[in-house]
């Protein structure tokens, strides 16, 4: 089944990458499968993530972005990540309908997907989802975050230009110069920049730009606004400069390497948990009870679950 699937989607029918997403998000057997028949076929596309806080305008932006490329002759994939509800782990998938106007066009494949529990601003599958758009030949391939906070660093580990979204007026100007998001942007994007108090977010993230250890990649910082498409035009031209520099620099193959180490990483603990949970419930339920009633702590619970299922495991 999995070899007909990825022969239908290398020929380019949408079904079958639907399906194959499916698969992969689910994390199902046949997901497996696609994927190891497809991870050779990638390499090919643009990836992007887009970041920032929530409220940005990160939806808007892509959007916008996805118009433009569709303008220049690019196909393009999308990837939303939306929340899960911590109770029923369900999700709204708002993205879709922000996003509605691109629904019609053949060149440009949609897929929300819900975080899952995942932290980062990322599903544990989003990276597996990139591969699948990028061996269905997508040109471009958009991957939007949550929108949480300044813990959003996981999408760095799945694009290979990665976009801070900011706005004037919402305290960005403090925010950005905390650790953690901020060394993970290639390029700035001040959206909603018709606003006032532009000029000294601008001013605030030169200043910080000034203070930190960069390469020959300078960060370019790019005023916005996405619901009128303004700036757009730029933002591309600056997004295909940064793509160039990659490949010319020779950093492409290092941030692969970097991001191959962090998927397989991620991959193992993934999977480590998963047959813990499966192999150990009823032991995990036992001691669940002894933390709950302070007889022992998580972290002696948590040896004693490894130890008696590190048998299965190896």
């Amino acid at each position: 089944m999995a070899a007909d699937l990825v022969r239908r989607l290398l020929a380019g029918e949408r079904r079958a990458l639907a399906r194959a997403l499916t698969h992969v998000e689910n994390q199902s057997a046949a997901g497996y499968e696609v994927l190891r028949l497809l991870y050779p076929h990638t390499g090919r596309a643009h990836t992007i993530g887009i970041t920032g806080g929530a409220g940005a305008g990160k939806s808007t932006l892509t959007n916008a972005l996805a118009k433009e490329y569709r303008r220049r002759g690019k196909t393009v994939g999308i990837i939303a990540v939306d929340p899960s509800s911590p109770f029923s782990r369900g999700a709204i998938l708002g993205d879709r309908i922000r996003m509605q106007e691109l629904t019609g066009d053949p060149g440009v494949f949609m897929r929300s997907m819900a975080t899952r529990g995942s932290l980062g601003g990322l599903s544990e599958t989003a990276a597996d989802a990139v591969a699948v758009m990028d061996a269905f030949g997508k040109d471009v391939v958009l991957l939007e975050t949550v929108g949480a906070g300044q813990d959003e660093v996981e999408v760095a580990s799945a694009a290979q230009t990665t976009i801070l979204v900011l706005t004037p007026g919402t305290g960005d100007d403090v925010q950005t110069m905390k650790a953690g998001i901020m060394e993970i942007a290639d390029l700035l994007v001040v959206n909603k920049s018709d606003l006032p108090n532009t000029d000294a977010l601008i001013a605030a993230l030169k200043a910080h730009l000034t203070m930190s250890e960069h390469g020959a990649w300078l960060i370019p910082i790019l005023r916005v606004v996405a619901n009128k498409e303004q700036g757009i035009a730029q933002l591309v031209e600056q997004l295909d400069a940064h793509h160039s520099y990659l490949h010319r620099s020779g950093a492409l193959q290092s941030e692969r390497q970097e991001q191959a180490r962090h998927q397989v990483v991620a991959a193992v603990q993934g999977e480590v948990l998963r047959r813990i949970l499966r192999q150990g419930a009823s032991l995990l339920d036992d001691l669940t009870q002894q933390v709950a009633e302070r007889r022992t702590d998580p972290h002696s619970a948590a040896e004693r679950l490894l130890a008696a299922v590190s048998g299965e495991l190896s």
